[in-house]
């Protein structure tokens, strides 16, 4: 039964690559998709590894990258992560889990940005006409993840997805799923997973009303038309990841794991992820990876990271991670991450 679930998730996964294809011209589909945010990767833990995370997944971070991988999460987790990206916008998330037995693991997540107040300029007005607008993104979902045996895991999450930039206003419902497998090979796991296979997203609100003058050239027709302007759908950026790590204990020196993803996005070419994860003593965890390999123009590269954790009381756990990501030209990112579990 193990071998025949696999085999057909990995089959549905397979036969839904070919709706990520960039085409055949060899022509970068990049920012022609909607809600960018939701490829700006969640967890310092994950990030410090070069976003190699799709069969590593254990921790609440786990709803963004496979939402099989919080079947691993039997007892209550938290997880807050706070990301200073580019052009001083900031991103956080919060992810909360509880198991509920042998009914598997629920999860819920929410991504959120932190954008201050802008002026509003025009053309005439370059300094500001003295209102004020703001951009917000949100996505939150809902996550639940079963293990249909002690070695294969299996998750869902639903979400819903909005972004407002003024008076306008876009939302989209999509879905995440994920599997992991512990295959028989002493220490390696498989991970895979398709997220935002969604709905399309439309800007609309009051912005988009204009007063229209069908024929200018003619001084006696109405020049004041109430029109409403054209806006175009825009997919989501659909990815689809396939994942290895291998875990091998190093005995009294500790404990490695090396993993490597491949990603198949809709908006992007073809790149691989990788990293590893150093722990010394169950609490000091050291990170590193390199993000897009063998994808031409990326600004990602290199990322760091360095992690603590350590049990406080009985099987109250805290966490608490720090990634640094090199973006080229766009100088960096980082990202700061504090759990909690028991």
């Amino acid at each position: 039964m193990k071998a025949n679930l696999f085999l057909l998730m990995t089959a549905l996964c397979l036969c839904s690559a070919p709706a990520f294809a960039q085409g055949t011209s060899g022509v970068s589909k990049r920012g022609t998709t909607a809600a960018p945010f939701l490829s700006i990767p969640q967890g310092a833990r994950a990030l410090g590894m070069g976003g190699a995370f799709v069969a590593v997944a254990n921790d609440a971070s786990a709803m963004y990258w496979n939402p099989a991988g919080i079947a691993d999460l039997t007892g209550i987790s938290f997880s807050f992560d706070h990301t200073y990206w580019i052009a001083d916008i900031k991103y956080n998330f919060l992810g909360a889990t509880v198991g509920i037995g042998s009914f598997g693991t629920l999860g819920l997540s929410v991504t959120a940005s932190s954008i201050g107040d802008m002026k509003v300029t025009t053309v005439d007005q370059q300094d500001g006409t003295g209102e004020i607008f703001s951009v917000s993104d949100i996505a939150v979902g809902l996550s639940y993840a079963l293990k249909l045996t002690e070695d294969f895991a299996i998750g869902f999450t639903p979400k819903f997805i909005s972004q407002t930039i003024w008076k306008m206003n876009a939302s989209a419902f999509a879905l995440d799923i994920g599997v992991k497998y512990r295959t028989p090979f002493k220490g390696f796991t498989l991970g895979m997973s398709v997220t935002n296979l969604g709905t399309k997203m439309q800007m609309r609100g009051s912005n988009a009303m204009v007063q229209y003058d069908p024929d200018p050239y003619n001084s006696g027709n109405n020049g004041r038309i109430p029109a409403e302007l054209a806006t175009d759908e825009w997919a989501l950026p659909l990815n689809f990841r396939v994942g290895l790590a291998y875990d091998l204990s190093l005995e009294k020196f500790g404990h490695l794991t090396v993993a490597a993803d491949a990603m198949h996005p809709n908006d992007n070419y073809e790149s691989v992820n990788f990293g590893v994860e150093y722990v010394f003593d169950d609490m000091l965890y050291l990170r590193g990876g390199m993000k897009d390999m063998f994808m031409a123009d990326s600004e990602e590269g290199v990322t760091l990271g360095i992690g603590v954790r350590q049990f406080i009381v009985g099987n109250l756990q805290v966490s608490l991670d720090y990634a640094y990501q090199d973006l080229s030209r766009l100088k960096n990112a980082q990202k700061i991450s504090f759990g909690v579990s028991f």
